[in-house]
């Protein structure tokens, strides 16, 4: 049987060429859009922080312990805010890790397809939370409710910062994680499970290990979500820029001395007004480096499953 050909004109060759040229024009663009944005904001950050920095050290910024940029004496050492920003990630990375973990593990190794449909989507209604509001929790419910266990805890503090964050970040780190494990292939389980071991010691023993990269991801995805956030510490934590480790103190973040200085009455183009680029430059080289350690975990993930 011979098959119909059908034949194309000239005309409308040319006019699919067109429309696809202006489609990869329009893709290129939009591509294009991303690049610039991204190094018009490097070039802002660079350019206004060069002006600081010829006027205070950058060792005296990366070393000093005492950050007093509006008052007389100055001080601009910029290790209280990143001890405050430390110390709030990591409270809230040991929310969101164990208990994201756990809760992939069992979406992914114990919960029926019925009940998997249902639990993830409401675990990630958590993240559509706006995070003033999980601040104002954390301020109005989280920290009254631990001053009745810990009597020393001031009423801006680390800890219920960190705890609220750590609930923000926790569907970042279970549905990346869920998502990892279930991508480990059904073999290895099988395998675990035929040479007698338990469900539980297939989780755990087969299961995460295979997942470890994608996991490790997720963790280093999330700690950069802690590092950026921005209204939870603002509001919970204080903007007391206290060099402690003590998460039952006041602390303030280098989030949160940007929103102080960018919503106040300091004159533009002043020392004092520069500090908030050369924060914001220190931040973003923080947050680039764990992004790219993400990536490279990701990287990794996705050659072992290929």
């Amino acid at each position: 049987m011979k098959q119909a050909v059908v034949q194309v004109s000239p005309r409308v060759r040319r006019r699919v060429r067109i429309e696809e040229h202006i489609m990869r024009t329009f893709l290129f663009l939009c591509a294009l859009l991303g690049i610039a944005t991204t190094f018009a904001i490097v070039f802002i950050l660079v350019s206004e922080s060069l002006g600081f920095f010829k006027r205070v050290s950058l060792v005296e910024f990366l070393t000093g312990t005492q950050w007093a940029p509006l008052f007389r004496p100055q001080a601009f050492g910029v290790l209280p805010l990143v001890m405050g920003t430390l110390l709030t990630t990591l409270i809230a990375m040991a929310v969101a890790a164990p208990v994201g973990l756990i809760v992939a593990v069992y979406l992914s190794e114990y919960a029926s397809p019925r009940v998997r449909r249902t639990v993830k989507p409401i675990l990630e209604v958590l993240a559509g939370i706006p995070t003033v509001v999980y601040g104002y929790f954390a301020l109005t419910f989280v920290t009254p409710l631990l001053q009745r266990f810990i009597p020393g805890l001031e009423g801006f503090n680390a800890l219920s910062a960190g705890l609220v964050m750590g609930l923000m970040i926790l569907p970042t780190v279970a549905s990346l994680s869920e998502d990892a494990l279930y991508a480990v292939p059904n073999s290895l389980r099988y395998a675990s499970l035929a040479l007698g071991a338990t469900r539980l010691q297939t989780a755990w023993g087969v299961v995460v290990p295979a997942a470890m990269s994608g996991i490790s991801a997720s963790f280093l995805l999330g700690i950069s979500r802690a590092v950026g956030e921005t209204m939870i510490v603002a509001i919970a934590a204080g903007q007391q820029p206290n060099f402690t480790v003590n998460p039952l103190r006041a602390v303030e973040t280098m989030t949160t001395y940007i929103v102080q200085i960018a919503m106040g009455d300091v004159p533009h183009g002043t020392l004092e007004y520069s500090t908030i680029f050369a924060v914001g430059l220190l931040l973003f080289v923080i947050t680039l480096g764990l992004n790219l350690i993400s990536e490279a975990f990701r990287a990794r993930y996705k050659e072992a499953k290929l």
